[in-house]
C-alpha cells in the first residue's frame, strides 16, 4: 500500500491544494430512474394515484460521476447501456453534466438499466425501488481489461455494487497493479457481495446497511459503527467511512503507524423531500474532493453538506448541486481549491 500511503500523507498536507487534480474514473453502473411521488407506498394488489412524475438519469456509478462532474472535478466513466431511448437520454446527461462518456458502451440487443421509483411524500420522502440491471450486467472482467488504459491513467477508481462483482473486482485489481487509489462504494447493500475484492480497496464507503453486510456488525450509532469501520479495515482498506444519514459519518483512518484514529462528524438537519441518490451524491463530492488534494476530515465535511442539499429537492441528479449553484447559493467555501 505504499502508493496510498503517500497519497493519504499528501491529501493531508494544506500545501497539497494547489496540486494537479488527480483525475477520477468511475467504472460502474447507469439506469434510468423512472420515479412516481404519492402520498403513500400501495398495498399489494392495490392501485394508487400518484401526485406526480419524474424520470431521469440515475444508476449508482453515473450518479457519483455526475456529482463529482458539476463540482468540477475531471471524470470518466466506463459503462453500458442498450440501444433504446434511455441509452442517449443518458449519455447526453453525462456528457452535458462535464462527463467524459467515451468510454460508454452501447450494447445491440440489450436494454439500459431502469429502476421504477416511488417516493411516499407523506413518509418523509422514503422510497421503495425496482431496478432492472440489463446492459449493466454485461460489465464483466473483460471490460475492465479492455479499459486497462482508461483505468491506469486514474488518481481515484471509484466503484459501487450495481453490476457484477467479477468485473469489479478486475477493475480494482487493474487500479492497484497501477498504483490508482481505489474507493469502494458497496451499494446497493448486497450480502452475497464478493468481499474478497476489498483486499484491492484503498478507501471503502458504506451505510450502516451496507456496512452490517459486509460485517455482520449492526451499526445504527457511532460505537458501532467504530466496530464496523474497524472490521471493514482489517480486510484490507486503510480508510472506512460509515454514513448515518441524520446522525453524520464515522471516518476511520489508517496511520503510517498502523494505528487507526476515529472522527465523528455532525449530521446535517434538513427537511427531506427526496432521499433518493443521496448516497451517491456523498461519495461522488467527497471523491471530488480527494482528487483536488483535500484532506479526508475536510471532504467528507463538505460532501456531508452537498449531500444534505440533494434531499432537499426531488429527482436523483437532477438535485444535485453544480459548482455555480453552491457559489450563488452563497456556500461557495464548500468548492474553494476544486
Amino acid at each position: 500500500h505504499s502508493h496510498f500511503i503517500t497519497f493519504l500523507t499528501a491529501v493531508d498536507d494544506k500545501f497539497t491544494m494547489a496540486q494537479e487534480k488527480k483525475k477520477i474514473v468511475v467504472f460502474g453502473s447507469i439506469v434510468h430512474d423512472l420515479i412516481s411521488y404519492t402520498s403513500r407506498f400501495p398495498r399489494p394488489g392495490e392501485s394508487i394515484r400518484g401526485k406526480s412524475f419524474q424520470q431521469g438519469p440515475g444508476g449508482k456509478g453515473a450518479n457519483q460521476a455526475v456529482a463529482a462532474a458539476l463540482l468540477g472535478a475531471d471524470v470518466t466513466m466506463i459503462g453500458k447501456v442498450g440501444d433504446d431511448i434511455f441509452a442517449d437520454f443518458n449519455i447526453a446527461s453525462m456528457k452535458k453534466a462535464g462527463v467524459d462518456a467515451s468510454a460508454v458502451q452501447r450494447i445491440a440487443g440489450s436494454t439500459t438499466g431502469t429502476a421504477t421509483i416511488t417516493v411516499a411524500e407523506d413518509a418523509g420522502g422514503e422510497n421503495s425501488i425496482v431496478v432492472t440491471l440489463g446492459a449493466n450486467m454485461e460489465m464483466s472482467t473483460e471490460t475492465a481489461e479492455k479499459a486497462e488504459n482508461v483505468i491506469a491513467s486514474a488518481g481515484i477508481l471509484l466503484c459501487q455494487a450495481e453490476i457484477p462483482d467479477a468485473a469489479t473486482k478486475k477493475a480494482l485489481e487493474i487500479a492497484r497493479k497501477h498504483g490508482v487509489t481505489t474507493f469502494l462504494n458497496p451499494a446497493p447493500g448486497d450480502a452475497n457481495l464478493d468481499k474478497s475484492m476489498l483486499a484491492f480497496v484503498d478507501i471503502i464507503c458504506t451505510n450502516e446497511n451496507e456496512a452490517e453486510f459486509i460485517t455482520g456488525i449492526s451499526a445504527p450509532n457511532h460505537v458501532e459503527a467504530e466496530k464496523a469501520a474497524r472490521e471493514m479495515i482489517a480486510r484490507g482498506p486503510k480508510i472506512a467511512i460509515v454514513t448515518l444519514g441524520p446522525q453524520g459519518c464515522l471516518l476511520a483512518k489508517t496511520l503510517p503507524s498502523n494505528e487507526i484514529t476515529v472522527d465523528v462528524l455532525p449530521g446535517e438537519v434538513v427537511s427531506a423531500v427526496d432521499t433518493t441518490g443521496a448516497g451517491d451524491c456523498f461519495c461522488g463530492s467527497l471523491v471530488a474532493f480527494l482528487a483536488s488534494g483535500i484532506s479526508l476530515k475536510e471532504s467528507a465535511r463538505r460532501a456531508n453538506k452537498i449531500a444534505s442539499l440533494s434531499v432537499t429537492k426531488k429527482g436523483t441528479q437532477s438535485s444535485y448541486a453544480s459548482r455555480s449553484e453552491l457559489e450563488e447559493m452563497g456556500r461557495g467555501e464548500l468548492v474553494e481549491g476544486i
